[in-house]
């Protein structure tokens, strides 16, 4: 008994120490801030946890928005004893004792178990599939936490076997309901003290958190804490305290993770649909959050000849220039060559004409390998002996320095891979190989080249 008291007296001591966002944690789902779209009065999720039929499911959302939380909740409201791992911490010998534990629990006691698992991506495939066996016979209901993509970074099996959440970005009107539970709550917050934030203030703590709600109790403690209290006993938070609080706006941008690719991927589509407002947006984001600018500039080339390509042959001239401009400046004046390219391409025609290459890639992986036509062989060793280069006609002695030739293999003439779009410069290649190509299609190439032989003969 002393024993109990005082381990509880310890945990209450642990509770009263903890941070401000710790102390500040839902118990219940009426103290749950945001999330309505799963969690909304009648919600198939909300009336799972209030009827303790909770299934095995995966929460998977950005930091900051509640996903441990509300497995919290979920141990709050279950009969079925709650158990929690920590995948950076855990090993397959920590799952094997958890799943033995629920075995005996269900033999003995018939009582079942729901294991959480936080940061469950950071699970290697052995240990996801020492997991596996055992959700799928019912030994334990999984609850799995994830900020990446589950269906990138999850066993696939892991992920039939659950219901995917989607946990989104905290709004503003969502943290500024955290600020007011914070300053309200006697007993977890700081309802007991005469605290007060200033308007713009509180707008500051709000914005720069940019939807994490612990980055904004972070804050809101530290400011709080280390504010003198005034002759009236007041704690004001000004806007000078909370921009001392919270400096630096929290942006969501994790090199290796999904909040990269999809802010890439809505950087590219920004340029390639033409808004140079959104693409510099979206690129700014980026070197703030302290991507390589590099990585940057590279995609940039890419999509010069991707998107742009013979629209605007300069643009990846000045892909490349910017890219070796930045080399000689480095940061932070590197910037100006960023927010040039950037424009410039997201500006420029766009043309992706230069797929062509992957058609006739396509062709080649799927079709009969064919010999080059005799005449366009190398001449310069077998000539005499097997005929190779023979009848080959030379395109600059003719008119407009043009000739018709068999250049590709027999069987694939009229095979056409290249389809110019009449995109700024394309559009002149595109009127130029129209008129090749239509010119007397309805004849033979052999009618073709002896016509030629003798117009030149002729002038």
């Amino acid at each position: 008994m002393p024993d109990d008291l005082f381990g509880a007296a310890a945990t209450a001591r642990l509770r009263a120490n903890a941070p401000l966002a710790d102390r500040m944690r839902p118990q219940t789902l009426d103290q749950y801030v945001g999330q309505g779209h799963i969690l909304a009065q009648g919600s198939l999720l909300r009336r799972a946890i209030e009827a303790d039929r909770v299934t095995s499911l995966i929460l998977f959302g950005p930091p900051g928005t509640g996903k441990t939380t509300l497995a919290r909740i979920v141990a709050n409201t279950t009969r079925k004893h709650f158990a929690s791992l920590n995948a950076v911490l855990a090993g397959v010998k920590d799952i094997r004792e958890q799943i033995s534990a629920a075995q005996e629990r269900l033999r003995l006691h018939g009582q079942g178990t729901i294991l959480f698992v936080d940061e469950v991506h950071r699970f290697n495939k052995s240990q996801q599939d020492a997991l596996l066996p055992h959700v799928e016979n019912g030994t334990v209901t999984f609850i799995g936490a994830t900020t990446e993509n589950p269906y990138f970074e999850v066993n696939k099996a892991l992920v039939s076997r659950s219901r995917v959440f989607e946990l989104r970005t905290l709004t503003e009107a969502d943290l500024r309901g955290v600020v007011a539970q914070a300053l309200a709550d006697e007993a977890r917050g700081y309802g007991r003290l005469d605290v007060a934030v200033d308007e713009d203030a509180r707008d500051h703590l709000v914005s720069t958190a940019n939807g994490d709600a612990r980055s904004l109790l972070n804050a809101l403690e530290l400011a709080v804490e280390t504010t003198e209290a005034d002759e009236d006993g007041t704690v004001r938070v000004t806007l000078a305290v909370a921009e001392e609080s919270i400096q630096q706006r929290a942006v969501l941008y994790d090199k290796d993770g999904d909040a990269h690719y999809d802010t890439v991927s809505a950087f590219i589509k920004s340029m390639r649909g033409s808004d140079p407002d959104a693409a510099l947006y979206w690129m700014a984001k980026m070197i703030y959050a302290g991507e390589d600018p590099r990585f940057v500039l590279r995609r940039m080339v890419i999509f010069a000849c991707e998107d742009v390509g013979l629209a605007d042959p300069n643009a990846v001239r000045q892909a490349v220039a910017c890219l070796e401009a930045f080399e000689f400046v480095g940061m932070p004046e590197g910037r100006f060559m960023l927010g040039q390219l950037c424009v410039y391409l997201a500006m420029a025609p766009k043309s992706n004409s230069g797929f062509a290459f992957f058609s006739a890639l396509e062709h080649v992986e799927k079709e009969r390998s064919e010999d080059p036509p005799n005449a366009l062989k190398d001449g310069s060793r077998d000539k005499k002996g097997l005929g190779h280069g023979v009848g080959y006609k030379y395109p600059h002695a003719y008119q407009d320095h043009y000739v018709p030739e068999q250049y590709l293999p027999g069987g694939m003439q009229g095979t056409y891979f290249y389809e110019p779009s009449d995109q700024g410069f394309e559009a002149k290649l595109a009127a130029r190989l129209e008129h090749l190509r239509a010119r007397d299609a309805d004849e033979s190439i052999e009618k073709r080249v002896q016509r030629y032989a003798e117009d030149a003969d002729g002038e």
